[in-house]
């Protein structure tokens, strides 16, 4: 499986942004993809994350704001930004799990930058 990340840039804060995470390979047995980010100096965290089955859960600091959701025909799943805050800088990953005969496996895509000015 391989993760392509895109749409991040500079936005003032208030502002909205919306990534893409298009994927392609052997997708079929992805159950999660989920949104992660890391801020200069801080641990990647989970932003936001969907199932294969639609459920979604966010983090508690962008309930509210954004909005994960997914386009089956184009193999693409996208985190729609709004009120975008300076803290919500940083460097944005996609992520996506499979379950198969090597159980739970991590995909990773390259990450895209947001950056937030107050």
């Amino acid at each position: 499986v391989q993760l392509q990340a895109s749409g991040g840039g500079l936005v003032q804060a208030g502002g909205s942004l919306r990534l893409s995470c298009a994927a392609s390979g052997t997708i079929s047995n992805i159950v999660v993809w989920a949104w992660y980010r890391q801020a200069p100096g801080k641990q990647r965290e989970l932003v936001a994350r969907i199932t294969s089955g639609g459920s979604t859960n966010y983090a508690d600091s962008v309930k509210g704001r954004f909005t994960i959701s997914r386009d089956n025909a184009k193999n693409t799943v996208y985190l729609q930004m709004n009120s975008l805050k300076p803290e919500d800088t940083g460097v944005y990953y996609c992520n996506a799990v499979s379950v198969g005969g090597r159980g739970l496996v991590d995909y990773w895509g390259k990450g895209t930058l947001v950056t937030v000015s107050s």
